[in-house]
C-alpha cells in the first residue's frame, strides 16, 4: 500500500465503484480511465469523485429489477427458478462474458445449491450478487 494521497490503481476502478453499489459496464469503466493492467496509472480521490458522480447518473447500469426481468426469460415454470446450467451459459457467453474461474467464484459466493432437477432460485442469487459484490483478482 502506498501513501493515502497516491490514490487507487486504475485497474481497481470497477471494483471500487461496485463496492459503492454501482454497476458500471466494462466499457464505461474503460472510458472513465480504468485500465486492464496493474501499475499503469493511479486515480486520486479528487479524480475518483467526479467519476463516481458520472457513473451514478449513468443509465447503462443494471438494477435488481433489470436482472430479474432478464432471468425470468429462463424461468420456464414461472416459479422463480431456472436451470443452473442456463445461468452458467448466460454468464459465460452473453454480454460482458466471464471466464470459467470467475463463474465458479461467483457461484461459490452467491449461489444456493441446485435442486435434484438442476434448478436454482435466481432472485436470491441476484440479491446476494448485488448486496455483496464479488471481487475478481
Amino acid at each position: 500500500m502506498g501513501s493515502p494521497g497516491e490514490g487507487i490503481d486504475a485497474v481497481d476502478l470497477g471494483d471500487a465503484l461496485r463496492a459503492l453499489n454501482l454497476n458500471p459496464t466494462l466499457a464505461l469503466i474503460e472510458k472513465l480511465g480504468g485500465t486492464k493492467k496493474r501499475n499503469e496509472k493511479k486515480i486520486k480521490l479528487d479524480e475518483f469523485l467526479p467519476i463516481y458522480s458520472q457513473v451514478k447518473k449513468e443509465k447503462e447500469q443494471g438494477c435488481y429489477e433489470d436482472f430479474i426481468e432478464c432471468l425470468k426469460l429462463y424461468d420456464k415454470e414461472e416459479n422463480g427458478t431456472m436451470l443452473l446450467a442456463e445461468l452458467q451459459h448466460a454468464l459465460l457467453a452473453l454480454g460482458e462474458s466471464l471466464d470459467d474461474e470467475q463463474v465458479e467464484t461467483l457461484f461459490a459466493d452467491c449461489m444456493d445449491p441446485e435442486d435434484d432437477e438442476g434448478f436454482i432460485p435466481y432472485s436470491q442469487f441476484v440479491q446476494r450478487l448485488m448486496s455483496d459484490p464479488v471481487v475478481f483478482d
